[in-house]
């Protein structure tokens, strides 16, 4: 893994920063960072399709050690990243629900709107 720069808030994370597995493994690229901006709560990332894995995926961020200016280093390897979409608790989620079934709604409802 090259040199990941200073640690930065989720707010500076670009798409198209790289996302590493914990065994510095690049998974990814960021494709969008979910928040709420205006009530201040980050609630994971987006990662884009790759070679080895053909679906976005989901990070939420009880799962990303750390953002970096140059990389997103995550807490679990690839294969424990959730698919948004309509097989996944995603589209049932309620407000309620825990916060990993939250940001699978979220990311679901991103994927899907119209650009």
């Amino acid at each position: 893994m090259t040199d990941l720069g200073a640690k930065v808030s989720y707010l500076a994370l670009a798409a198209g920063t790289p996302v590493y597995a914990p065994d510095s493994t690049m998974i990814g690229m960021v494709e969008h960072v979910l928040a709420d901006e205006r009530q201040d709560i980050f609630h994971g990332v987006i990662i884009a399709p790759s070679r080895a894995h053909h679906t976005h995926r989901f990070a939420h961020r009880e799962q990303i050690a750390d953002l970096y200016e140059r990389g997103v280093l995550l807490s679990v390897p690839a294969a424990a990243l959730h698919e948004p979409g309509t097989d996944t608790p995603a589209e049932q989620a309620e407000e309620a629900d825990d916060p990993v079934r939250l940001g699978l709604r979220r990311a679901w409802e991103w994927l899907v709107r119209a650009r």
